[in-house]
């Protein structure tokens, strides 16, 4: 389904703000949140965003690459993280972010205790917490522009 957006206006910005205002901007300020505010390391931030964007199909979201200090991840850093059991390149923090993410977006409910030791060694609860909600941040908006044809609509700055 595609939305229809009216002349002259940003496909985002009036989805997100116009359209649903009760809504829209909340959820907007969430997402915002997660870049603003996190604590994580930017590969494990990654990691578990590029998994969700490839999960999601979000063109958008793809495409993107969150940038911290004027650094972002390598060109490859992608395909490292879609083949996150076997990729070179990936610290087990990032292996695990990319782990947990196409988990949570696919079978949470296999998420098992072993998983959780394994997370435990290397993330305090806290980031567990901040990456868990980040997750839920990522799956939700990124589904929601994908479903509703937003990702195809928008272009990155400088594109």
């Amino acid at each position: 389904m595609n939305i229809d957006i009216p002349d002259g206006k940003n496909p985002i910005e009036y989805v997100w703000g116009e359209l649903v205002p009760g809504i829209g901007p909340a959820a907007a300020d969430f997402s915002l949140a997660v870049y603003a505010h996190t604590t994580l390391g930017l590969r494990e931030f990654e990691a578990a965003r590029l998994r969700i964007a490839q999960i999601n199909g979000c063109l958008f979201c793809l495409d993107w690459r969150t940038e911290r200090d004027g650094l972002k991840v390598e060109e490859d850093f992608a395909d490292a993280v879609a083949k996150w059991r076997t990729a070179d390149g990936l610290d087990e923090r990032a292996r695990l972010a990319a782990e947990y993410a196409e988990r949570y977006a696919l079978d949470h409910h296999g998420l098992d205790e072993e998983f959780w030791d394994r997370m435990a060694a290397h993330y305090s609860q806290a980031e567990i917490v901040e990456l868990t909600m980040s997750l839920g941040s990522w799956l939700a908006f990124g589904r929601l522009n994908r479903v509703l044809g937003l990702d195809a609509m928008c272009v990155l700055p400088g594109h």
